[in-house]
C-alpha cells in the first residue's frame, strides 16, 4: 500500500541542536581545532564601550571562513546558507530559534576594521586551517578524517590558500550590497589613524578644583 506522509508543524519542539549534528561533522572539528580568541583582542580597539553590541568578531571571522570554504561571494547568500544549515549554526554558536546577524552586518564589519586589518586576520585564520590539516587547497575543506602531515607540501598549500583568501576578500566586497566606496574607505582609514594617534591617556581638568585627572576616550580602551 502506498504511503502518504502527512505533516503539520508543531507549535513547540524538544530538540537539542548539538544532538542534530553528527559527531564527525567537519565543522565540529573546525570549531575544536581553531583558537580564535585573539580576534576579539586584536579588534577591540575598533569598538566603543557604549551602544548596541556588534556581531561577535569571532562569529564574523567564522562566517567569512564559511563563505570561503563554500565559495559564496555574496553576503546575503552567505547568511542564508548559514541560517539553513544546522552544522553551521552550531559552528557559529546560534541555536535553532536564534536569528543570525543581518547580511549587511558582514560588510559593515569589514568596513569598520578596514581592508588591511580584515585581510591580515583572515589570512592568519586560513593559515591555521592549513596547519591543522583542515584545508587542502584553494577553497577546499578536508573531511573530518585526520591527514598525515607533510611539512613541505603544507608550506606551499598555506601560501596558496592565504593568497586565495585575499582574492576571496576582494570578491566578497564586489558581491556585497554594501560596497566600500572610495570616500567611505578614506573616512575609515582616517578614523583608524586618529585612534592610533590618540591611544595615550589625555588629561582633563577636574571639576571646580583645577585638579588634573587621567581619562581615556571610550573607543580607545583596549
Amino acid at each position: 500500500m502506498q504511503g502518504d506522509k502527512p505533516f503539520a508543524p508543531k507549535a513547540f519542539y524538544q530538540v537539542n541542536l548539538d544532538d542534530l549534528v553528527p559527531q564527525d561533522n567537519f565543522y565540529r572539528r573546525l570549531n575544536q581545532d581553531l583558537d580564535l580568541h585573539r580576534v576579539r583582542k586584536e579588534t577591540k580597539k575598533y569598538y566603543g564601550r557604549e551602544g548596541q553590541k556588534s556581531i561577535d568578531p569571532v562569529v564574523f571571522i567564522k562566517v567569512v571562513l564559511v563563505g570561503y570554504l563554500n565559495n559564496l561571494d555574496s553576503d546575503r547568500r552567505l547568511m542564508e546558507h548559514c541560517s539553513n544549515r544546522l552544522d553551521l549554526r552550531l559552528f557559529l554558536g546560534y541555536d535553532i530559534d536564534e536569528q543570525l546577524p543581518w547580511h549587511s552586518t558582514i560588510s559593515r564589519t569589514r568596513q569598520l576594521w578596514g581592508e588591511e586589518v580584515f585581510i591580515e586576520l583572515f589570512r592568519r585564520v586560513l593559515g591555521m586551517c592549513v596547519q591543522k590539516g583542515l584545508v587542502r587547497g584553494k577553497r577546499q575543506a578536508m573531511d573530518a578524517a585526520p591527514m598525515k602531515a607533510n611539512a613541505s607540501m603544507d608550506s606551499l598549500v598555506e601560501k596558496e590558500v592565504m593568497d586565495d583568501g585575499e582574492q576571496y576578500a576582494g570578491e566578497l566586497d564586489v558581491g556585497s550590497e554594501h560596497k566600500v566606496s572610495r570616500k567611505r574607505k578614506t573616512t575609515v582609514d582616517q578614523h583608524h589613524a586618529w585612534k592610533k594617534k590618540h591611544t595615550r591617556a589625555v588629561r582633563a581638568v577636574g571639576s571646580g578644583r583645577g585638579d588634573l585627572m587621567t581619562t581615556r576616550r571610550n573607543v580607545l580602551v583596549f
